[in-house]
């Protein structure tokens, strides 16, 4: 039978110096599930404005339904201006408030979480209290609950961050948010495996990836490390690779693969997208050869 992934959070512009495109770190997991065969629908909220007419035209050119994005609530469509350094890696200015800070809770969203088979959400669109309200409920009916953290200045908190990692099952995070988890929490040991070992203890989640950029990814699965040392492109950018790794990581989980099989598609995807630019370039099975 084919997987549903229901995804909530962020839908906008990234808007760079050339032009702007279509992203938003749960946008970009939902579209890179559905890429890869997996019923994927995705809660979001957008503004009665062009912006938000325009990303709905970009979800229908991706054959991506947009029938649980929002309207109506009087802020505008989200906008982020996003800078590359030197080694094209991005940074983010992210406009406060916006549409997706205030996604309700809705009949059909409760229903969409309660028959699929995982919910993946994230800490940015926890930054406001409506938001944050609408996801704890729905973790509510999760299944199995995906925690993407991506920490995004200023816009967390430790208390946050803490009733979030409660709930998840599964806990994707970088290096330098696994320093910040470190260091607030208080977490010993002197290798990312120790902290990780705790950090997994202390919230009592399952799976937890690890990405380390050009050095590749670890996942910790019930007690064993898994270690893959990634994929050598030339950088467009990174805007987005992160989010296909963890997309790639859903989908491959769910269909049931070993998990150093797991680790490998999500990392070779992620590179993939990472020597492309934008966050959502095309792709099909071709990118697992």
């Amino acid at each position: 039978m084919k997987k549903t992934v229901v995804a909530i959070g962020e839908i906008l512009w990234d808007v760079f110096p050339e032009g702007k495109k279509a992203g938003g770190s749960s946008m970009n997991v939902a579209l890179n599930l559905h890429k890869q065969g997996i019923n994927s629908q995705f809660i979001s909220a957008i503004g009665d404005d062009e912006n938000g007419k325009e990303l709905i035209k970009f979800l229908a050119s991706k054959s991506y339904p947009a029938n649980l994005i929002q309207t109506g609530n009087n802020l505008p469509t989200s906008t982020v201006e996003v800078k590359l350094d030197e080694q094209h890696h991005a940074t983010y200015t992210i406009v406060e408030p916006v549409a997706w800070d205030a996604i309700e809770l809705k009949e059909e969203a409760i229903l969409a979480v309660t028959n699929a088979d995982a919910l993946v959400y994230c800490s940015l669109t926890c930054r406001n209290e409506k938001s944050k309200k609408t996801i704890l409920a729905l973790l509510k009916q999760a299944k199995l609950k995906i925690f993407d953290i991506n920490l995004r200045p200023p816009f967390y908190t430790i208390d946050t961050l803490k009733e979030l990692l409660n709930q998840a099952d599964i806990l994707k995070v970088n290096e330098h948010e696994l320093v910040y988890l470190r260091d607030e929490l208080s977490l010993s040991g002197n290798t990312d495996e120790q902290v990780l070992k705790q950090l997994s203890n202390n919230f009592t989640i399952k799976i937890i990836c690890l990405t380390v950029g050009e050095k590749g990814a670890y996942v910790l699965n019930d007690g064993r490390l898994y270690h893959h040392k990634g994929y050598e492109v030339k950088v467009a950018d990174t805007v987005g690779a992160g989010d296909s790794f963890l997309a790639t990581f859903i989908a491959s989980y769910l269909h049931g693969f070993p998990m150093d099989t797991v680790l490998d598609r999500a990392c070779k995807v992620g590179a993939f997208v990472a020597s492309q630019p934008g966050a959502n370039p095309d792709y099909g099975d071709e990118v697992f050869n």
